[in-house]
């Protein structure tokens, strides 16, 4: 398994633990010291995960490269002058 796929399990993981709370804290109540250090635990634990899914080299989603605008008026001629047209040979000489 990779790296991504294994935080991806652990995050299912943490979200059936937070089903799992929520049932016991309708049934036991959310008051009482041992359910809210459950409660504290479970978000530490899901805020780990996320922190260690932002550190993660190569997990970040994917960052767009910048868009690059070329403009649609001709290029400058003067960039030219010192080259040879490809394949036509060169602007003062004549083809045999």
């Amino acid at each position: 398994m990779s790296v991504h796929d294994d935080l991806t399990s652990v995050q299912r993981c943490l979200d059936d633990l937070s089903r799992s709370v929520g049932r016991l804290e309708q049934q036991l109540g959310s008051g009482g010291l041992e359910m809210r250090r459950v409660r504290a635990d479970a978000d530490h634990l899901r805020e780990s995960v996320s922190l260690l899914r932002e550190a993660a080299p190569g997990l970040a989603e994917p960052r767009r490269p910048d868009l690059v605008t070329i403009s649609d008026a001709p290029y400058d001629v003067s960039l030219w002058t010192d080259s040879d047209d490809e394949g036509l040979g060169a602007r003062d000489r004549h083809a045999p």
